[in-house]
């Protein structure tokens, strides 16, 4: 049987009897799978989800508002959600991820908590700030990458001082949706407004950072990292020395993925995340994927031209802007003048199912 043909056409007595055995059977909660089966197992990966841009210039000015608005602690997080045009309402950027960009003020205090979602957060703009997990800070800092490993009580605060200092904004990636998915969504408020400090700052990269691993490893947060931050002058520095001593790669530039360093797998279960510079002048080739991404402009400025079928997208892009591209969108990434792209994905999910496809065109 051809799964991704549709039924034939049926004579008018025919479709008339079916019909009424359709509302029949709809009496106890059951659907005929041949009316269906075509859109259920498609010749291709379909989504509804649509590509889109947000420029930093357009949504800064409404993260400032947020924050005359509304306290850090009255919200818990004071987070402008981004979410998929064709999305809407339910809080996602694709079908299977969360994306927000979430504002501290000089002062405040995002208050303690833990859930069972896992989380990233890549610094967009600022200093000051800080994020606690599991009883140990790390300063946020304009292109680092920290992890929230799921189920651990974690903080984030800005220790600058009221009016004379900048607030500051990072991009919150969750598995929000995929774990909505399976029913699986916990989350438990802290007895204290600020978990209490425990460890030195920078033991976890001192332990697990330096291509070593302590002779008993115990995995502290499970299939997550036991890095939870990932500094963006050491990722900087790299991709400078690949652009400078390495091949280019025609469709992804300089690409790295960062990775669990007790497994070499990504920091993350359900999400992977990767930083990759496009050299000056650089015309990609086009490539498409089942993983959704969603992308952080670090540095420079350039254009991804997006199609799908008949449709067609071109975004240009500068300083941290952010847009997605949905599943199976063939993309192509050019930069005159070089640039830097954070960008978290839901590949290690496709991985571990064995469904991760990926076609680099010419």
């Amino acid at each position: 049987m051809d799964m991704t043909s549709p039924p034939s056409q049926a004579s008018a007595s025919d479709a008339a009897a079916r019909k009424a055995f359709y509302e029949a059977i709809a009496a106890h909660s059951m659907t005929p799978l041949w009316e269906v089966l075509h859109a259920l197992v498609p010749p291709s990966p379909s989504t509804p989800c649509q590509p889109a841009l947000w420029k930093y210039a357009d949504v800064h000015p409404y993260l400032m508002q947020a924050g005359q608005l509304i306290t850090a602690e009255e919200a818990v997080r004071r987070v402008l959600i981004l979410e998929n045009p064709a999305l809407r309402g339910q809080s996602c950027i694709t079908q299977s991820l969360y994306a927000g960009l979430q504002l501290i003020m000089p002062g405040e205090v995002a208050p303690s908590h833990r859930h069972t979602q896992s989380a990233l957060r890549f610094v967009v703009e600022g200093h000051g700030a800080y994020t606690a997990v599991d009883g140990e800070r790390t300063q946020m800092k304009p292109g680092d990458f920290i992890i929230t490993p799921s189920w651990t009580w974690h903080d984030h605060g800005h220790q600058g001082h009221v009016g004379s200092d900048a607030p500051v904004v990072w991009l919150d990636g969750l598995d929000i949706p995929m774990l909505r998915f399976f029913d699986a969504g916990f989350a438990e408020n802290g007895s204290a407004k600020s978990q209490a400090v425990t460890k030195p700052e920078g033991i976890s990269t001192h332990r697990y950072g330096a291509n070593m691993l302590p002779m008993r490893y115990d995995a502290p947060f499970g299939q997550t990292s036991p890095i939870f931050s990932y500094p963006y002058e050491r990722t900087r520095e790299t991709l400078h020395q690949l652009e400078t001593h390495a091949d280019i790669d025609a469709w992804d530039g300089t690409k790295l993925r960062y990775v669990n360093p007790a497994t070499g797998g990504s920091p993350m279960p359900t999400m992977a995340t990767f930083m990759q510079r496009l050299p000056a002048g650089f015309v990609g080739k086009p490539y498409r994927q089942t993983d959704g991404a969603v992308f952080s402009v670090v540095e420079g400025s350039g254009t991804v031209m997006l199609q799908r079928g008949e449709q067609s997208w071109t975004f240009e892009f500068g300083p941290r802007d952010h847009f997605v591209i949905p599943s199976w969108h063939t993309a192509q990434l050019r930069s005159a003048q070089g640039c830097v792209l954070f960008s978290f994905s839901d590949r290690p999910v496709h991985q571990a199912l064995g469904i991760h496809r990926e076609e680099r065109l010419s």
